[in-house]
């Protein structure tokens, strides 16, 4: 941990000090992480950092710098990066996005590819929504969305699972492991995806 640089005390947060109360300029690119003074890992305990957000929420909170020369809009900053960090680690589709960039792994632009098993069962699916869109409300190809979108959701909880089973424990920094994963993660993003396209046409806008 470091030292907060207006009274020395030790920093639960770059953010800001909890013993002087000042804001503070985190300065460079600092992750969600670091934000919330946690070592990078998968597994977050949902209470903790709700218990950390509002912990360092309240030391940074605008309300109370505000007309304070230097640290209103710093605590605007600040909160928003602490808000923003939140979300990252709540999330598990982009906590692990964001583990796999901070362990040298590839991004989505990087690494475009989905597992080669996954992929035929793509083409099912994909026939499945397309005849959907091209029927009528009662035909039977949309009968079938409801199944699907079950089928699917289930898929997407699973390979969530099994990729935090993969980052726990990290791998190691530029491991090949990191590519396979990039790819997993590729295959949620498409589920979701597919889910949200199943939704529309389900309630009626196939275009949306």
């Amino acid at each position: 941990m470091s030292a907060c640089s207006a009274c020395g005390a030790v920093l639960e947060t770059p953010l800001g000090c909890d013993a002087c109360g000042v804001v503070l300029d985190p300065g460079g690119e600092l992750g969600p992480y670091d934000l919330f003074g946690y070592e990078p890992r998968w597994a977050i305990d949902p209470d903790d950092l709700k218990r950390r957000l509002r912990r360092i929420g309240r030391i940074i909170h605008p309300d109370f710098h505000a007309g304070v020369p230097g640290q209103s809009e710093l605590a605007e900053r600040n909160s928003a990066a602490l808000n923003h960090a939140f979300e990252v680690l709540l999330d598990p589709f982009l906590r692990a996005d964001g583990l796999i960039q901070h362990l040298g792994g590839p991004t989505e632009k990087d690494e475009r590819k989905m597992p080669q098993v996954f992929l035929m069962e793509v083409l099912e699916w994909n026939e499945v929504m397309d005849d959907a869109e091209a029927g009528a409300e009662d035909s039977p190809a949309r009968s079938k969305l409801e199944s699907l979108a079950t089928a699917l959701h289930r898929k997407h909880e699973e390979r969530l699972q099994a990729i935090g089973a993969r980052l726990d424990p990290l791998p190691a920094r530029g491991s090949d492991v990191l590519t396979s994963i990039r790819q997993d993660l590729n295959a949620v993003r498409y589920l979701s995806r597919a889910l949200y396209r199943i939704r529309n046409l389900r309630f009626g806008t196939p275009n949306a």
